[in-house]
């Protein structure tokens, strides 16, 4: 187990290490110049070509690609993630307060899939043909196909703009405002575990109407099990493990998804700040935050890996 742990770890910094050489150089691929960008906001004074080149020299952008990619990651890898291009704050400061609340987005999300999906797949596999089947399968079509910036500006329509009962955007820490906190994360967090729900009670009610066809189900069900030992002895566990590899795509897709989900509803997460960044052309800025977001996927991928073990003793890790 040991070495299969320290050999995934090597595996993710590699990936790590990729991600951030792509996004280096596909950042500065894009047509913008940060610093033409920032002198445009800073009209209330005459800029002459020494001081656009005395600007870029102090920004580090007159060095060659590669000084430029290891500088950044050397400082990276001492927890350093430098100061923005644009706005001159320290980013590491920055992403603290950010990484919190899509973090706490996040995880609330992550819960409400892996607890309603799997319920709802259940359901809808026991009660095959019926209408609750038909119920569940319309919604996680829906869930699936629907854009969520589209469902989230139809749930702030209704529940924000026609019943004002939810605000329209803007998040608050829990210990700041338990009760704002709540409100304001209703929808967002919905929309985000809307299709991470869709795709999970697809997946169970597959998994589970596979289990439910197996020999020694059938053998339970002649000597006489009520439901629900059958189900939980026999069904739910074997059927398990599908649905846990499809959790770590989920995770991975709750925290992209936070990119559109954070911008329409103005949450200061991640997400928002990338967005942001990209606008303002922040190369800096926008490879901190890929990192991270790729550092919190390839953890989950690890955690789902490692679980498989105990969803099925089987599995050996050599």
């Amino acid at each position: 187990m040991s070495t299969y742990i320290i050999r995934r770890l090597f595996h993710s910094v590699i990936i790590i290490l990729i991600v951030s050489l792509i996004v280096f150089l596909l950042l500065r691929a894009l047509p913008g110049d940060p610093i033409m960008m920032l002198i445009a906001q800073n009209t209330n004074m005459e800029w002459t070509p020494e001081m656009i080149e005395a600007l870029r020299d102090s920004k580090g952008l007159n060095d060659s690609l590669p000084v430029q990619y290891f500088r950044w990651f050397s400082m990276m890898l001492r927890g350093d993630f430098g100061v923005s291009i644009m706005h001159n704050y320290n980013i590491g400061e920055q992403l603290k307060s950010k990484v919190v609340v899509s973090m706490m987005l996040g995880i609330c999300s992550f819960a409400v899939s892996i607890i309603v999906g799997p319920l709802l797949g259940i359901i809808s596999a026991i009660r095959r043909g019926k209408f609750i089947d038909n119920v569940v399968t319309i919604f996680a079509n829906i869930g699936i196909t629907a854009p969520q910036f589209w469902i989230a500006i139809l749930l702030i329509f209704l529940f924000s703009m026609r019943l004002q009962l939810l605000p329209i955007y803007g998040y608050t820490l829990p210990w700041v405002n338990l009760g704002l906190c709540i409100r304001q994360s209703i929808l967002p967090v919905f929309v985000t575990a809307l299709g991470p729900i869709a795709s999970t009670a697809r997946q169970t009610r597959s998994s589970v109407l596979e289990v439910l066809g197996e020999d020694y189900v059938r053998t339970a069900w002649a000597k006489g099990m009520n439901e629900r030992k059958v189900l939980m002895k026999h069904v739910l566990k074997n059927s398990l493990m599908p649905i846990v590899t499809l959790q770590g795509t989920m995770l991975r897709q709750i925290v992209g998804g936070s990119v559109v989900v954070e911008r329409v509803f103005v949450i200061p997460g991640m997400g928002k700040f990338m967005v942001d960044a990209m606008q303002g052309r922040d190369y800096t800025v926008v490879q901190s935050v890929t990192v991270v977001m790729t550092l919190v996927v390839v953890i989950s991928y690890l955690i789902v890996d490692l679980l498989y073990g105990w969803v099925d003793p089987r599995i050996q890790y050599d």
